[in-house]
């Protein structure tokens, strides 16, 4: 290929990025759910005829956008070629064949430029309710926790599914806000296609098969050439989180060769019977995740390069079978970055960051006015982060979602949405494990009911018995904590309980220290102390 050739495919390259850009904007902008519109609990790609994933917008989710990746092959498997229409839309939120809990929707729509085939656009948002239990780890099986949509049509040609919304707004407790995502969804894959349209007319391309195919050679070669320079041989680590009711072990085991790197689940614990168990489509995001922060994170991640990471596990809490339970499978798969990072720090010592607090402390609560009193009722998601662990060379990011990548709602738009008060948001001092780099700070929070109400909450939390592991010397995390402001104690999973006049106060885990203590310069001890991070008795 020529010089020009070479520059003008990477010209096209970057506006195939800023349409999928634009593509995510759209669901931003137009989203009805707080954790959508507020928190970038969403994702946006584009894919070639095959269903092989060309781009992602920036903004989203590993946990999205990597499973969206092998969940776009399941809907060309579902939906025959001679069945895809211009102006067709699908959607699913199968955990097994989409992004591994039903609160995912994922829409997939054909791109077609003229009569021909050429693409797809996909697109995963997170919306408040979809029946069922509700949003919590309670359910004993996936039929509980939900509404379950196979592979099917939300438009055909244009026209929507209206048999399909009838049956939505008889099954989800917030009906607008539900719907309203779903037309979001549709919209923002319909911006995308026009843009790609826009572009290839403009360019002279009929379709993206030069584009596509330039796009996966070129980001498999930058792949291999830094596999290539790693270390050869295989690793292991394992880590305990919190589980339901029993501490879960998890386990794995690393192994680079030339032609690839490979992560094995075997030794992990067996299936929960409650709803932490994680479909495999999600553990391999982000254990593929983890790898490439490692291996190539200046590298676009796309088919090409996900593609040189294999993921496998038997039967276990990361390949849970159908029809385990599996709304919040996300607690456990985010340990998975951290577990697959522990192993990479043995073959690459002193580059790997220390553990973090890792899995998002979400909170869904059920508001409701206490009986005989005026008020309302409302569903309300909230998103929170604990702290990073610190880095080879710097501190940790202090109430940071890592790995999820999500935003914190802001107050305001969460107290909009339902009657909750939040109390108190700020960073929690000595949180952060000490090191000579020291780990993010968690957080402390406290949300009480409005006047007059009370409310039920699920809690989704971790790293409360067993805390972020320091690496290389540095101390641990603090551990996180879950009680009323009257000091009963709560559990870190499932639906409690928060009457009228009393406060959730929840305390998020720091992430864990880098490098010997000791080593820590007396200009960023004095640093910690000025503004509050850590205390005179931690000294």
């Amino acid at each position: 290929m020529s010089d020009i050739n070479e520059i003008r495919m990477q010209v096209m390259w970057n506006r195939l990025i800023s349409v999928v850009e634009e593509q995510a904007l759209t669901l931003l902008r137009t989203a009805f759910s707080t954790s959508v519109r507020e928190a970038g609990d969403l994702s946006a790609g584009v894919y070639n005829a095959r269903g092989e994933m060309l781009a992602q917008a920036v903004t989203g989710t590993p946990g999205h956008v990597n499973t969206m990746a092998e969940a776009v092959l399941h809907f060309i498997a579902e939906i025959p070629r001679e069945e895809m229409y211009p102006g067709d839309t699908y959607v699913t939120n199968d955990p097994w064949k989409g992004t591994g809990h039903l609160h995912d929707i994922t829409m997939v729509s054909p791109s077609f430029k003229g009569e021909e085939l050429i693409g797809f656009f996909a697109c995963t948002a997170h919306v408040v309710d979809v029946g069922g239990r509700g949003f919590g780890a309670d359910g004993k099986s996936v039929y509980e926790e939900g509404i379950q949509i196979p592979i099917m049509k939300f438009a055909e040609r244009g026209v929507v599914n209206k048999d399909l919304l009838k049956i939505l707004r008889l099954n989800v407790r917030e009906p607008n806000q539900v719907i309203g995502d779903f037309y979001s969804l549709a919209a923002c894959n319909d911006v995308g296609h026009k843009r790609l349209i826009e572009m290839l007319v403009e360019v002279g391309y009929d379709n993206l098969d030069t584009l596509g195919d330039f796009i996966l050679s070129r980001t498999h070669a930058a792949t291999m050439e830094r596999i290539a320079g790693l270390p050869k041989g295989a690793w292991t680590n394992d880590m305990l989180t919190d589980g339901y009711d029993v501490p879960i072990r998890l386990a794995a085991e690393v192994s680079i060769t030339d032609t690839g790197v490979n992560v094995d689940f075997s030794g992990t614990d067996a299936m929960s019977r409650w709803g932490i168990n994680v479909p495999l489509i999600y553990t391999k995001a982000y254990a593929c995740y983890a790898l490439k922060c490692v291996v190539a994170p200046d590298i676009p991640n796309n088919a090409a390069s996900l593609a040189a990471f294999n993921v496998s596990s038997p039967t276990n809490i990361l390949n849970a079978e159908r029809p385990a339970p599996v709304s919040v499978r996300h607690v456990i798969g985010h340990m998975v970055p951290d577990l697959v990072l522990g192993a990479l720090a043995k073959a690459l010592p002193g580059q790997i960051l220390a553990e973090g607090a890792a899995a998002l402390w979400n909170i869904h609560i059920s508001a409701r006015p206490v009986a005989g009193s005026a008020g309302r009722r409302a569903e309300v998601l909230m998103f929170n982060s604990g702290g990073m662990g610190a880095r080879p060379g710097i501190d940790g990011l202090s109430s940071t979602a890592f790995p999820s990548g999500v935003h914190t709602m802001p107050i305001e738009a969460t107290e909009h949405t339902g009657p909750i008060v939040v109390w108190r948001k700020e960073l929690r001092p000595d949180s952060g494990g000490a090191g000579k780099y020291r780990g993010g700070l968690g957080q402390i929070i406290e949300i009480a009911p409005a006047e007059g109400h009370e409310f039920d909450f699920s809690a989704m939390f971790d790293r409360i018995a067993t805390p972020p592991r320091g690496r290389d010397g540095g101390e641990d995390g603090a551990p996180g904590s879950a009680r009323l402001d009257d000091g009963t104690k709560l559990r870190p999973k499932g639906w409690q309980h928060v009457p009228a006049g009393r406060k959730l106060v929840l305390e998020l885990p720091g992430g864990g220290g880098f490098g010997n203590p000791a080593e820590r310069s007396a200009e960023a001890t004095v640093e910690d102390l000025s503004k509050g991070y850590v205390t005179e008795k931690k000294q």
